[in-house]
């Protein structure tokens, strides 16, 4: 006597296998159906190796039997991978399920499930390359939902397909509510690799939102702003991260100044630049002097950039330094700060000074009589 076999029993998998409401298929005999049943219960149970041998050796039996054999040995088959996996084998429960969804007669649905199960081993396996071909083929002929979508990305990138792969994590992307880190990290690489840099952003800020305490993360979100030209979006994040505690020590405040200065905060890199000298967060050295120079004379604080100026030509005795004092002060109109900065220019060397001090007007002499100005008879 014939009877239909309860599939979800016997198709139930294991080791991340789905199982389907209902297959079309042929009937099977009673006796094959208790010993499926069996087997399906053993697995269940962890009989593994055993599971594999009977299961493996009635597959063999029936290789060349009818159309209710050749199903019969689909699901033996199943079983064999079933077991082939959750012993670790997962190179031959791949091999497993690609023999039987070759099988004749067996349903294109079921056939497809078969198919995209192989496609997550061989991408476990590291046959990246045959994975994305099985997928790909699943791919199209179901609509795509996001674990789906992930490993396509996650294949495509394997292969260096940068494209497809941040093709892929878009989608994948879109149809995920929470994505996770693992996840947020591979399409923020496929899109940075395919030059979609505005898109990597937004995933990398995304990423932020769990990433309190990676400063390595801030870290790439403000370096990619900055390579997206994008100066200001670069300093807001980096100062961000520096209020949260997530930042912090001398290169991280040094470049918190520096993205400032670019950024067009110059005054703002200039007050944190000033209290970083003054709390020795910073080495007051002649180079961290020279930066805030020009972070004030950026920020066209005339009295504060003429005194930084001053103080940087002093402390380096620099001719070049007393030039640029000079040049400054001549630019807003300090002509008394110019002369004395040239004249420094001009004695340590530097031709150029004579020029710029011959460009300015002539010293006017105070009159006779003038207060503080003895007399000619005196």
């Amino acid at each position: 006597m014939r009877h239909a076999v309860n599939l979800t029993l016997v198709l139930g998998l294991v080791a991340g296998f789905s199982v389907p409401a209902a297959v079309a298929a042929p009937t099977l005999p009673g006796g094959i159906i208790s010993d499926l049943e069996a087997l399906e219960m053993s697995l269940a149970d962890g009989e593994l190796a055993a599971v594999e041998r009977q299961a493996r050796r009635q597959a063999e039996r029936l290789a060349d039997g009818n159309a209710s054999d050749r199903w019969a040995r689909a699901l033996y088959l199943q079983l064999t991978a079933n077991a082939e996996a959750r012993q670790g084998n997962e190179g031959a429960a791949a091999d497993s399920l690609a023999t039987a969804r070759a099988i004749r007669g067996v349903e294109p649905d079921q056939a497809d499930r078969w198919l995209r199960q192989e496609a997550g081993l061989r991408a476990r396996l590291g046959e990246h390359e045959r994975a994305a071909e099985l997928l790909g083929d699943w791919l199209q002929r179901h609509a795509a939902d996001a674990k789906a979508q992930w490993l396509m990305a996650q294949l495509e990138a394997e292969g260096k397909d940068w494209n497809s792969a941040a093709d892929w994590a878009q989608r994948a992307l879109d149809n995920s509510r929470e994505p996770s880190r693992q996840q947020l990290a591979l399409a923020a690489t496929a899109l940075q690799k395919a030059d979609r840099q505005a898109a990597a952003l937004e995933v990398i800020e995304h990423q932020l939102a769990g990433a309190e305490g990676d400063p390595d993360a801030w870290r790439r979100a403000a370096g990619l702003a900055q390579r997206m030209g994008d100066p200001e979006r670069a300093a807001a994040l980096w100062e961000t991260a520096w209020r949260k505690g997530v930042l912090s020590g001398a290169d991280d405040l040094l470049q918190r100044i520096k993205l400032h200065l670019a950024a067009g905060t110059p005054a703002r890199a200039a007050e944190i630049l000033e209290e970083a000298l003054s709390d020795e967060a910073l080495p007051d050295s002649l180079e961290h002097r020279r930066m805030l120079a020009r972070a004030w004379h950026a920020a066209r604080d005339r009295q504060q950039a003429l005194a930084a100026w001053k103080r940087v030509a002093e402390r380096s005795g620099v001719g070049q330094d007393w030039l640029r004092l000079g040049q400054i002060a001549i630019q807003w109109g300090h002509l008394e700060v110019a002369r004395d900065a040239l004249g420094r220019a001009r004695r340590g060397g530097v031709s150029e000074a004579e020029e710029w001090l011959a460009s300015l007007p002539e010293k006017r002499q105070p009159s006779a009589g003038s207060p503080g100005e003895a007399s000619p008879d005196a």
